[in-house]
């Protein structure tokens, strides 16, 4: 009777400069995540060991801070992956947050429209009033502007050394 034992070809691991470079992160990003639940490295000495697990949860975490997502909620989006073979719950659950974020990301879409709006016809109010008040500086404003703000930083830099108790 012969017995044949299937190798198993061991899991991909990751360094953390390996994970670092391939999503553009920062070793403290990961060691963040990390401590807050998210990534689980196993330890070599001093040297942390990402699976290709971590991999994948690196890449969702990621994925859901760019569409605005809280680490809390990724987080929880992440623990349904583990409880469910199917991953129904999860889907479900994303559906709904996912829906959630659209409405939300929709809404602040409107609200920079409108901040943008009002600060254009701030701009044309102002190039207005120049163009009648002081017509010489119009061209110049954004100059002018750095010239009276460096003076303001001046003034207020000297405003703190004449508070200073003297030696």
């Amino acid at each position: 009777m012969s017995t044949t034992t299937i190798a198993r070809r061991p899991e991909r691991t990751y360094s953390i400069r390996q994970l670092c470079r391939e999503f553009g992160a920062t070793p403290r990003a990961l060691r963040f995540y990390e401590d807050k639940g998210l990534l689980f490295p196993r330890r070599d000495g001093l040297n942390r060991i990402y699976s290709g697990r971590d991999r994948a949860r690196l890449s969702l975490i990621l994925r859901g801070k760019r569409v605005g997502f809280s680490l809390i909620e990724i987080g929880e989006l992440l623990d349904l992956y583990d409880r469910d073979e199917s991953h129904a719950a999860q889907m479900v659950t994303s559906l709904s947050k996912f829906r959630d974020q659209i409405a939300t990301l929709r809404q602040q879409r409107e609200d920079i429209d409108s901040a943008i709006e009002m600060l254009v016809d701030g701009c044309q109010w102002l190039e207005g009033r120049l163009a009648v008040v002081r017509p010489d500086l119009l061209p110049r404003a954004e100059d002018y502007d750095a010239v009276l703000r460096a003076g303001l930083r001046e003034q207020a830099f000297e405003d703190h050394e004449s508070a200073m108790p003297a030696e």
